[in-house]
């Protein structure tokens, strides 16, 4: 039978990667860079998001579909491409991904109208679906029970790198050019990711358990008596985390421009605080994922999350001091939640359908969480940016409530 590889039970820190193959490595650096650079892609959106609208005269409506078609086209993407992953295998699965979304992003910087940036983006959002969930498969079957969490939460992580790289690629191109040219350029860089690609031909591979099984699953059989419940909530779980996430990712630069009137340095600073809190939060939550077990620690941070959203968003004008320092718990706690998400839904799901399962219940909680910032934009009609995005605690609640179906999975080995 194969077995996933092993760790001594008193390895600490980063001893996991230390005691990986060579291929096993590789496999991590790959998944760690095109995640990142996966999250450098989908950031200069939200970025440019009030740059584009000034540029094609969009409503906040028609800005929030591009985040919504994005998501929606990427749900679509992550079904496809965990289906693959479980036919072709992990590593080319991820290279296509990748080369996919990378190239896509760039084209969106040569729009002529807002109807070709709608297209070419959800293109994007196509390859930007898929790498995820196939990162993540690939990584926790390289890893033990006992460091999973953790090791998936560290390529988690490189969200979180992601993001300040584009932020601070934000800053420095709209400090020096006119808005109408510097989004665009923004978009054009976003062909960098194709590099990961390198990275993952040379040397990487899939994981022994996944190269020994022969056995070869199919979307249907997540839906069969005995795994649709887990489909089904794992699913719901997944619309809450994204739902409330997306809420967050896609308003808050227009939030803390148009509200709080910030120039795009002062976003840039303001946005430093709360990508510093997600970094953190991502190693943190992997540590409580495996230390705690995966459903108390989601269950504590959506309550957190919820909590979060509400406070940073209902501060008054003058308080701007604060609202910047509540980005740190902001960021810690909606990215705190996502860190055993890899883990989890790996463990959820049998090897021949491991990839289509994370697929598919990531991605169609992308799908259905994608539908929060159209939301959002038009009830910011209604009651102000700030206070619509507040309702983005709902979908926590209902990812606190989806757990309650859903088995414990810390310790289980992927045999």
């Amino acid at each position: 039978m194969a077995t996933v590889h092993q760790l001594p039970a008193t390895d600490k820190g980063l001893g996991w990667y230390r005691q990986l193959p060579k291929p096993g490595k590789r496999a991590f650096v790959g998944a760690f860079l095109g995640w990142g650079l996966d999250s450098y892609d989908y950031w200069v959106l939200p970025l440019s998001v009030t740059a584009i609208a000034a540029t094609f005269g969009l409503t906040n409506g028609q800005s929030g579909l591009l985040a919504t078609t994005t998501l929606v086209c990427s749900a679509v993407g992550g079904v496809l491409a965990g289906a693959l992953a479980d036919r072709i295998g992990r590593v080319r699965t991820l290279i296509v991904t990748v080369l996919v979304y990378a190239i896509c992003t760039a084209l969106c910087g040569l729009a002529p109208n807002y109807e070709t940036l709608l297209v070419l983006r959800g293109l994007q959002g196509v390859g930007f679906g898929g790498e995820w969930a196939t990162g993540a498969v690939l990584v926790a079957e390289y890893i033990g029970a006992r460091h999973r969490g953790r090791a998936v939460a560290v390529v988690q992580s490189a969200w979180a790198v992601g993001w300040a790289l584009a932020v601070g690629v934000y800053v420095l191109v709209f400090s020096i050019a006119d808005d109408r040219w510097a989004w665009r350029i923004l978009f054009l860089t976003g062909v960098l990711p194709a590099l990961a690609v390198f990275v993952l031909r040379r040397g990487a591979s899939d994981a022994p358990v996944y190269q020994e099984k022969r056995e070869r699953g199919n979307l249907i059989d997540i839906v069969r008596p005995d795994l649709v419940r887990t489909t089904v909530f794992a699913s719901i779980l997944s619309t809450g985390l994204q739902g409330g996430y997306y809420t967050i990712a896609t308003w808050l630069p227009a939030f803390l421009s148009k509200e709080k009137h910030l120039p795009a340095t002062g976003v840039g600073g303001f946005l430093a605080f709360t990508i510093a809190g997600a970094f953190t939060g991502y190693l943190v939550g992997g540590h409580l994922a495996d230390r705690l077990g995966r459903k108390p620690t989601f269950q504590l941070f959506a309550v957190l999350s919820a909590v979060a959203i509400v406070l940073y968003t209902s501060l008054p004008a003058g308080a701007n001091g604060y609202v910047m320092y509540l980005g740190f718990p902001l960021g810690f706690c909606s990215s705190a939640i996502f860190s055993g998400m890899g883990a989890y839904l790996a463990e959820l799901f049998p090897v021949r359908v491991r990839a289509t399962g994370q697929g598919f219940t990531y991605n169609f909680g992308r799908g259905v969480g994608a539908f929060f910032p159209t939301v959002i934009g038009v009830l910011s009609t209604s009651f102000g940016l700030g206070g619509a995005m507040s309702f983005g605690a709902v979908a926590y609640v209902l990812a606190f409530v989806a757990l309650f179906w859903l088995p414990e999975t810390r310790g289980r080995e992927l045999t």
